[in-house]
């Protein structure tokens, strides 16, 4: 699926960034021995593997781990989106025109209709659809046989999955946050790639503020060229990067502009919370859905701030990374479940 959030450029160039075999695919090591296990027990058996659910916030790899799938079983690939599909029929549309042994991707699929979801058990069961022709008491059920395919879905909030398509995959994987040092050598890699001279400090720094995700590290390293391009000679150095990373508002930590927003809002016009998400998100001119999906997951796991029954609240390591003095706090609040 196409980033909605990305320039042309951006797409262009994760594009050709993404690696083309789990031999090349840098982290998530147990899933991608898993993978290889699906993958290669399917190729002997000459059949299509089992429907693959991948979760994890956005920027890990999904969508490079639906592509390899397709590359490794050497079977095409349709992709597609949760948000897209509203309708019955609009999955119909799609299933009937697969091909023997494609490999659909489904993005964002906890997004899709609960009619399509209903429409999708059918699917990938049995390999069938039951098309409604005509309305009322006229109306009447075909079934339309669909030839073997394998759904990859991704999601970024498994938790809204449905039971029962969640049990119908085969395989399910999460993928996690990247260590530093797995981000560094995909920044080394891209930076060959891209032809970008990169030193061994600028990718380590790069990787540092990086949040943990590959996405947003490729990013990086790109601004980054840009700012080694246009005032010196193109190759990144440790001076040269840090200098284009505080233009960019990253800081040493990896907190970004819309991050520390967040946390001087729930520091200074709410005294460390605890705050509502819908208040902090009107406090920043954000919407709720990007305060929680985009800042939160970084925040909390961090160790900025914590989820309570009664709203968010920003922890001693957040006052002291915004150079304040951290208050002294009184009985600690439960946190959310």
């Amino acid at each position: 699926m196409v980033n909605p959030e990305l320039s042309t450029e951006e797409r262009v160039a994760d594009a050709a960034l993404r690696p083309t075999s789990l031999a090349d695919f840098v982290g998530q090591t147990r899933v991608k021995d898993q993978l290889q296990l699906v993958l290669s027990a399917a190729k002997q058996r000459n059949a299509s593997a089992d429907h693959i659910l991948l979760s994890g916030p956005p920027g890990l790899g999904k969508t490079t781990l639906a592509m390899i799938v397709a590359a490794e079983v050497g079977a095409p690939l349709r992709i597609t989106s949760g948000p897209t599909i509203q309708h019955a029929g609009d999955l119909a549309s799609i299933l009937s025109s697969l091909v023997p042994g494609e490999v659909l991707f489904l993005d964002e699929i906890h997004r899709m209709s609960r009619a399509a979801e209903e429409m999708m058990y059918l699917a990938m069961e049995d390999f069938r659809v039951d098309v409604m022709v005509g309305k009322g008491p006229g109306a009447t059920s075909i079934p339309l046989e669909l030839p073997p395919f394998t759904l990859v879905g991704a999601t970024t909030r498994a938790g809204m999955l449905p039971a029962p398509l969640r049990d119908r995959f085969g395989f399910t994987a999460h993928l996690d946050y990247y260590e530093p040092i797995e981000l560094e050598s995909i920044v080394i890699r891209s930076a060959r790639q891209l032809g970008i001279a990169i030193d061994a400090d600028s990718a380590r720094e790069l990787s540092r503020r990086s949040r943990g995700t590959p996405r947003i590290a490729n990013r990086l390293l790109r601004r980054s060229r840009d700012y080694a391009q246009v005032h010196h000679d193109g190759d990144l150095n440790l001076a040269r990067t840090q200098a284009a990373l505080e233009l960019y508002e990253v800081d040493d930590l990896g907190l970004d502009r819309l991050d520390r927003a967040v946390l001087i809002a729930l520091i200074d016009k709410f005294n460390g919370g605890p705050v509502g998400l819908s208040t902090l998100a009107l406090a920043v001119g954000e919407e709720p859905e990007t305060v929680d999906t985009v800042c939160e997951p970084f925040l909390v796991r961090e160790g900025f701030i914590t989820r309570t029954p009664r709203g968010r609240v920003a922890t001693p390591a957040a006052w002291t990374a915004l150079g304040r003095k951290p208050p002294k706090l009184p009985n600690q609040l439960p946190l959310e479940d």
